[in-house]
C-alpha cells in the first residue's frame, strides 16, 4: 500500500456521512483507489456497489476477494469492512466533491464538444504530466459516473487536472461541470451528434454544451472555436455566465490561430500565432480538424499555468490514440497496407473531418484511398440525407473505393458513383471478408464509424491479418 493513501475510511465517512461497518480493531483503514467494476479491481480499492444492470451489491464479496479494502454499500455485507450510505451514487458524487476541495493547488480543466473531446482532453493532460502532479481519466469517463469517479481517484497534492465531460441529452452536463467547478473550459465544436435527443437539431445541442459554463468557476476561461457557426451563441453563454472568452480557429484576430497544415507522411506540420507570436509545431495525426484542436489545448495549457514551450513539446510527443487516428502499418499480399484507424466513434461533422484528412494524404503511385464506413448514429430523422451527403466529400477527396456497412451508409452507397463502390454489407462482420478480398498492397485505408455499428470490429480485424 502506498505510504500515502487516497482514502482514509475517517475521510470516507466525513465526505459521505456513512457508517462504517465490519472493520476490526488493528486493520488497514486506509485505500490506494477507487472502482465500481470488480473485473478491473485492485487490492486497496474502495468498491462502489453502484446499480447498473445489475446491482453492484451483488459483486462485493468477489471484490472483497480480490482484495478491496472496504465496500461503500446500502446494506452490510460479509467479507470485509462496509461504509453504509443511502444512495451509493450519491456517495460517490460526495467523495467527488470532497477530492475536488481537499487538492487546494489544483487548477482544474474541463472539455466537451461534439466531436474531438477525448483527443483534446489526452492532448492536455501530455502537457499537464509534463508540468507537475496532473491527473485525468485513464479512458473517456465522461459521464454521470465516469466525472466523479475521476474525481474521487484525483490525489491530494493533484497540481493540474482535467476532465471529459460528454452528454446525449440536455441537463446532463450542468451537473458534471458543477462537480468539477474548472477553472477553464474547452468546447471543441458542435455540430450533428445525438441530434435525434433534440428536437430542434444542432441548436439544443448548443445549448446542452453551454451548460459546461454552468460550473465555471468566477472569471474562468471558456475556450470556444471562432470556427464554429455556435460560436457567437456560445461566447453570449459563456460572458452571462462571467467567464472570459478565448478563441481559436482559423479566423484572423483569435487567440490562437492556425495558419497553415501540411500533411508529411504520417505527421504534420503546423505553422500558427498564438497571441500574435508566430510557432511551428508537428503532430501526430494528419487531420487538420486535429492541429484546430491543438490550438484549444495551447489555450487550456496556458490557462493551467504550462509554459508555451512545455506545451508545444507535448504536443510534438503526443500519439495519436487507439479510434482516433492511430496509424498503422501491416504486411499485406505481398506489399503492405496503411490502417488509419478512426473508429472510435462518428458523426457527420468527425466524418467529414476524417475524409478531407484522408484526401490531404500524399499517395505513392500504386496506392490507393480507401474508406470503410459504418452507420453513424443517434442522428434523428435527417439521418438517411446525413449518410447520403457524404458522398460528394468522398468524390472531392479523390477516395478511390468506398466499403460500407449498416443500413444507414446503404443511403450512400446508393448515392455513390459506381466507380467508387466496393462492396457493402449489412454488418460490419458481413463486411470484413469482401474488404479484405478487395484490399491491395499499397492501400491506404481508414475505418470510421460509430460505436453501435461495430467500426471497430472492422479495424481490429485488419489488425489481426498476419
Amino acid at each position: 500500500m502506498a505510504d500515502t493513501p487516497l482514502w482514509t475510511f475517517d475521510e470516507l465517512a466525513r465526505a459521505t456521512g456513512g457508517t462504517l461497518t465490519g472493520a476490526g480493531e488493528g486493520s488497514v483503514r486506509a485505500a490506494t483507489g477507487v472502482n465500481f467494476d470488480s473485473r478491473a479491481l485492485q487490492p486497496g480499492d474502495v468498491f462502489l456497489a453502484l446499480k447498473g444492470v445489475r446491482d453492484g451489491h451483488d459483486f462485493v464479496p468477489q471484490a472483497f476477494q480480490s482484495g478491496a479494502a472496504i465496500a461503500i454499500t446500502r446494506r452490510p455485507i460479509e467479507g470485509g469492512p462496509c461504509l453504509l450510505v443511502p444512495d451509493v451514487q450519491k456517495a460517490l458524487e460526495d467523495m467527488a466533491v470532497f477530492a475536488r476541495d481537499r487538492a487546494v493547488k489544483a487548477k482544474r480543466g474541463a472539455v466537451t464538444g461534439s466531436v474531438g473531446k477525448t483527443s483534446v482532453t489526452q492532448m492536455v493532460m501530455q502537457g499537464l504530466s509534463q508540468a507537475g502532479r496532473a491527473h485525468s481519466a485513464i479512458k473517456s469517463f465522461n459521464n454521470h459516473i465516469g466525472v466523479p469517479l475521476t474525481l474521487a481517484r484525483m490525489p491530494a497534492d493533484t497540481e493540474r487536472a482535467v476532465f471529459e465531460i460528454g452528454m446525449n441529452h440536455a441537463d446532463e452536463i450542468t451537473p458534471l461541470s458543477e462537480f468539477v467547478a474548472p477553472h477553464a473550459v474547452i468546447i471543441t465544436t458542435v455540430g450533428g451528434a445525438h441530434t435525434e435527443n433534440f428536437p430542434d437539431g444542432d441548436a439544443g445541442v448548443a445549448r446542452a454544451k453551454a451548460e459546461i459554463f454552468d460550473g465555471l468557476l468566477p472569471g474562468g476561461l471558456a475556450i470556444l472555436n471562432a470556427d464554429n457557426q455556435w460560436f457567437d451563441f456560445l461566447s453570449q453563454q459563456a460572458r452571462g455566465a462571467g467567464a472570459l472568452i478565448a478563441a481559436f480557429g482559423e479566423h484572423n484576430g483569435v487567440d490562437a490561430q492556425l495558419i497553415e497544415h501540411r500533411v508529411n507522411g504520417d505527421r504534420a506540420s503546423v505553422a500558427a500565432r498564438f497571441h500574435g507570436r508566430d510557432i511551428l509545431f508537428s503532430l501526430a495525426h494528419t487531420g487538420k480538424h486535429q492541429a484546430v484542436n491543438a490550438l484549444a489545448t495551447l489555450l487550456m495549457l496556458e490557462a493551467l499555468d504550462v509554459d508555451l514551450d512545455t506545451s508545444l513539446l507535448a504536443l510534438e510527443s503526443f500519439a495519436a490514440l487507439d479510434g482516433r487516428g492511430k496509424v498503422t502499418r501491416k504486411a499485406f499480399k505481398g506489399g503492405e497496407i496503411t490502417l488509419i484507424d478512426e473508429s472510435y466513434n462518428a458523426n457527420p461533422v468527425s466524418m467529414t473531418a476524417t475524409l478531407t484528412s484522408l484526401g490531404a494524404r500524399a499517395r505513392s503511385a500504386d496506392s490507393r484511398k480507401i474508406v470503410v464506413l459504418t452507420d453513424m448514429l443517434e442522428l434523428g430523422p435527417d439521418e438517411a440525407a446525413l449518410h447520403a451527403g457524404l458522398a460528394p466529400v468522398i468524390e472531392a477527396e479523390g477516395i478511390d473505393k468506398a466499403y460500407l456497412a449498416g443500413p444507414l451508409m446503404k443511403h450512400l452507397w446508393d448515392a455513390l458513383p459506381q466507380a467508387l463502390r466496393g462492396a457493402y454489407a449489412e454488418t460490419a462482420t458481413d463486411l470484413a471478408p469482401a474488404l479484405i478480398e478487395g484490399l491491395q498492397g499499397g492501400d491506404v485505408v481508414m475505418v470510421k464509424g460509430s460505436n453501435g455499428s461495430k467500426a471497430g470490429l472492422i479495424a481490429k480485424t485488419l489488425l489481426a491479418l498476419a
